[in-house]
């Protein structure tokens, strides 16, 4: 990559929803790099709680005020679609030494492949319970997750 080009790391996943650990990792992946493309994969076996729509909308609202952050969707490979957005970078957060084999094996294959790095950042201490997964079955149960999603993020009501 020449010095003078733009450093955009993809930053994929399903966001179902956005979470306070999705942001820190898109903040502290702003010190890095020029700009992240958020990307939500769609993936038609996973039942997700929010539509595709609705987590678009989301997080584009809650980086309205920032330019540096793209938010998109795709159907692909995730190394053809950074490709895609121009994209030198994946970045991913792990929250435990079980995530690190896992994100290892993919960012391996991924760089195999494509020529692609993937910078894996740890997700800080306070922010380690916090998982999609279990914010998705509070919602489902009616429970307030107002603590766990960023601050300013508007959860779109379920019909």
């Amino acid at each position: 990559m020449e010095t003078n080009s733009k450093r955009i790391a993809l930053f994929p996943g399903t966001f179902d929803p956005f979470t306070i650990g999705h942001e820190s990792l898109v903040r502290r992946g702003l010190q890095l790099m020029d700009e992240i493309v958020i990307a939500i994969g769609i993936n038609e076996s996973k039942k997700s709680f929010f539509t595709l729509e609705e987590r678009l909308e989301m997080i584009r609202d809650l980086y309205r005020e920032e330019p540096r952050v793209r938010v998109e969707s795709y159907e692909s490979l995730t190394i053809d679609f950074a490709r895609q957005v121009g994209a030198g970078f994946i970045l991913r957060g792990i929250r435990s030494v079980f995530d690190f084999e896992y994100e290892k094996t993919i960012a391996d294959m991924n760089r195999t492949i494509s020529g692609i790095e993937t910078f894996l950042l740890f997700t800080e201490p306070a922010l380690t319970h916090v998982s999609s997964t279990q914010v998705r079955e509070l919602l489902r149960y009616g429970h307030d997750v107002h603590l766990f999603i960023p601050r300013g993020m508007k959860l779109k009501p379920k019909h």
